[in-house]
């Protein structure tokens, strides 16, 4: 063993210890963590920031101690097929021509199903631009009711859900945003005709409709963050089982660990 403090020269016992200068003057350095470990921390960090990209996925991982630099995470989170999502493109138009309807949402006790319908649209990413989905939810028992996707906002694909759900109930109130194609005349008179009541959020108020935000988030989370869809065809098929998973497997703590399609099927027949 080599002793700064000996009387020694560090030449002479590097001499006697047959040890090279140089090898005694590198210092070990710390082992690089291995891939599946930090992909792993990467996926904590991403999934409660999603819109950190690798240069904070970065810095969080040093500050949790992680040598590492941030090609390595760029290049890891390549493979993984992940990256910050930034604010998404505008899917509420208005219409300045079309009417608006007041909210009617206020302090109303929402207690049986098919009372009130919500309806919002979302962005699905994919690899090479997104697709649009739209959905009607039923408050009281969380039940998706309808949805569809389309690659465009034309309000052609909203219409069509509106008819398919329809088929299976029918809402005293929807409540919308005030884009353009909920506030469209198609649209508008297929409730006036259905005697569905129309209520409307206040502009730039989104939590007027926050149950279906909600689900926007758990779709979002649970299944196109972990799965995200190459193909139109592929993302079709993912929501069709998350859909299927969401309204007859997942249990709601708020509806006392009932699943939406039991409380929506259960209270339709008492009422």
């Amino acid at each position: 063993m080599i002793d700064p403090q000996c009387d020694l020269s560090i030449r002479k016992q590097c001499q006697l210890l047959s040890v090279s200068r140089s090898g005694y003057y590198i210092r070990p350095t710390s082992p690089s963590p291995l891939n599946g470990d930090v992909m792993n921390e990467i996926h904590e960090i991403w999934m409660k920031t999603p819109f950190y990209g690798y240069r904070r996925i970065t810095a969080e991982l040093r500050n949790l101690g992680y040598a590492i630099n941030r090609k390595r995470v760029q290049r890891l989170m390549n493979q993984m097929k992940i990256r910050a999502l930034y604010p998404k493109p505008k899917t509420s138009r208005a219409n300045q021509q079309h009417e608006k309807y007041p909210y009617l949402l206020t302090d109303l006790e929402i207690n049986r199903p098919d009372q009130v319908w919500a309806t919002d649209i979302t962005y699905i990413p994919m690899d090479r631009g997104f697709l649009y989905l739209v959905a009607l939810i039923d408050l009281y028992s969380r039940y998706i009711v309808a949805w569809n996707l389309s690659n465009s906002l034309e309000t052609e694909f909203c219409l069509s859900m509106l008819e398919s759900a329809l088929t299976k109930g029918k809402p005293d109130i929807l409540n919308s945003d005030q884009g353009c194609q909920f506030t469209s005349e198609r649209w508008t008179d297929q409730l006036h005709t259905n005697g569905i009541r129309i209520s409307m959020d206040g502009k730039g108020r989104c939590m007027d409709n926050i149950y279906i935000e909600r689900f926007w988030r758990s779709l979002k989370q649970e299944e196109i963050y972990l799965n995200p869809p190459d193909t139109v065809s592929q993302a079709r098929q993912n929501i069709h089982d998350y859909m299927q998973f969401y309204n007859h497997r997942r249990f709601h703590q708020a509806l006392k660990y009932q699943t939406p399609a039991a409380l929506y099927e259960s209270k339709k027949r008492l009422c």
